[in-house]
């Protein structure tokens, strides 16, 4: 019997010792892992799933949240009231602004309202937003409410729609100023922070990365565009327009400005003004009450790799002068239409936004140095930017009104190309006399998605020289092109259609 007693107090003993190890190894998960939340006799939730983080996960996770408490209060509302007067623009299909929440055009003649974002600039008020924010708001119609919720009137103190930019103020001191950063140093694949006010939620940050710098998506609609924004993945939607773009230091990088959609809200791109060229705009804005800049007086192109081998480049770089502005800076420079502009002031531009971004930080007067590449040899020339001209035309590869003569064979003969995808046929006195031009020949019979097709030419543009020789008649343009061998690339200077200006087109002779 004493037996069976000791035996049993044993196994109870035992057992004691043995469920005191699990409770404390539960106790000791619920200290070290958080395991549950007790409420009375009510117990909640699990163990953490991971007992260790990523010191660098965490690490990015804390500054993202340090970043965000930082630098929301730098980001306000801005709230418009519109005159309601008919909106004539048109937006680029799959490219849309921001502003929200559910903006729409009025159709007619009355009030409505759109919601932005603004980047303070200045602790006495002066605020960065985007011109199509503000453009069309009435007397006395915008307002901004800061992050702690105070509403107050807004003054527009100017706007730049070449960059989409504009400059407002409000009557306080003291505010929190945002850091601005360097936009020349920013990098694809670096993590970015988005934060505006987007379908009418203030102060919201999201997170990504920049996916392509030096994007130019047509989206400005001013003749003088100036393109070369950042693109990020981001989530933007309507009412994050003029709001910040972020980097790891907490340093507005970039205005928030254009999305790419097809349904008017995120999918997954967005695009944002480089805070370089907001910092000029801004300035003159402030200083001057508009902007005052200088202009190279060049419309350029992109030098892709058949481009190159027309120009007798080893590889695609650079930016290809298509036409000079006339009594423009280059021009009076000594550049001329054909040259490859490789690099201003030791930068290299490889894109039209980049030259045109960085000119655009310049003023009327400032000196830039770029160089060039022509015909084989590359070299400097200095430029002394002047400023724009309203009333400036682009100058015409050729000028007058032609000298009323045709050619030797009839304008009626023709020419075909089939394996470039399109023939020509000789101009009559008349239509050069129309165009403005001595000399050429009418492309037709363009076929869709042939070679010239997808260089840009189109049918009734005119082909005025071919490998830097001029064009009279079409078998002039065959002698040309039969003399150059299978695979190379032949450059084209083409007249528009319409008396759009000219442009250089590089063709590959079919192999």
């Amino acid at each position: 019997m004493v037996k069976k007693y000791l035996f049993a107090s044993l196994l109870l003993l035992t057992a004691g010792v043995v469920l005191g190890v699990l409770l404390v190894s539960s106790f000791g998960n619920a200290v070290d892992l958080g395991m549950a939340w007790s409420g009375g006799d009510v117990k909640l939730g699990g163990p953490v799933p991971v007992a260790v983080q990523n010191s660098a996960v965490k690490a990015l996770s804390d500054n993202f949240a340090v970043i965000s408490k930082a630098v929301t209060p730098s980001v306000v509302a801005v709230e418009v009231t519109t005159s309601g007067k008919e909106q004539n623009q048109r937006m680029p299909r799959d490219f849309y602004h921001f502003f929200g929440p559910d903006f729409k055009m009025p159709e007619q003649e009355q009030p409505s309202a759109g919601f932005g974002s603004g980047v303070i600039l200045s602790a006495d008020g002066y605020i960065a937003t985007n011109n199509h924010v503000v453009e069309d708001a009435k007397e006395g119609g915008i307002e901004v409410v800061l992050h702690d919720q105070i509403r107050v009137k807004a003054k527009l103190i100017g706007t730049d729609p070449s960059t989409d930019l504009a400059v407002i103020k409000i009557d306080m001191k003291d505010l929190t100023a945002a850091a601005l950063g360097n936009s020349e140093n920013v990098q694809v694949g670096e993590w970015v922070l988005a934060i505006g006010n987007p379908l009418g939620l203030t102060s919201t940050v999201t997170a990504g990365i920049v996916s392509a710098i030096g994007r130019n998506i047509g989206i400005i609609q001013d003749s003088y565009r100036i393109e070369n924004f950042i693109q990020t993945d981001a989530a933007i939607n309507p009412g994050n327009s003029g709001g910040a773009l972020v980097n790891m230091s907490g340093e507005v990088i970039g205005i928030n400005t254009a999305i790419a959609t097809t349904n008017a809200r995120y999918q997954g791109y967005g695009f944002a003004v480089p805070v370089n060229l907001l910092k000029t705009v801004a300035a003159d804005i402030i200083k001057y009450g508009e902007v005052r800049r200088g202009y190279i007086g060049v419309q350029i192109a992109l030098v892709d790799q058949t481009m190159a081998n027309a120009l007798g480049m080893k590889e695609a770089k650079g930016v290809l002068v298509q036409e000079l502005v006339a009594e423009g800076a280059a021009g009076a420079a000594g550049l001329k239409e054909g040259d490859v502009i490789l690099s201003v002031d030791g930068k290299e531009v490889n894109k039209q936004g980049e030259l045109q971004s960085y000119i655009a930080t310049r003023h009327p007067g400032d000196e830039v140095t770029l160089k060039v590449f022509r015909e084989g040899k590359t070299f400097d020339k200095k430029v002394v930017l002047r400023p724009r001209k309203e009333d400036q035309t682009l100058a015409r590869n050729v000028e007058g009104k032609g000298t009323g003569r045709d050619p030797v064979v009839e304008p009626a003969k023709t020419v075909a190309f089939d394996g470039l995808g399109f023939g020509v046929r000789a101009l009559t006195a008349a239509e050069k006399q129309e165009l403005r031009i001595d000399k050429g020949v009418l492309v037709t019979d363009l076929k869709p998605y042939s070679e010239a097709f997808k260089q840009g030419i189109g049918n009734n543009d005119v082909i005025l020289e071919a490998d830097r020789k001029d064009v009279n008649t079409p078998a002039e343009l065959k002698s040309i092109m039969t003399s150059r061998k299978a695979g190379d690339a032949v450059l084209l200077l083409i007249k528009r259609e319409g008396n759009a200006g000219t442009a250089f087109v590089a063709v590959q002779i079919p192999k």
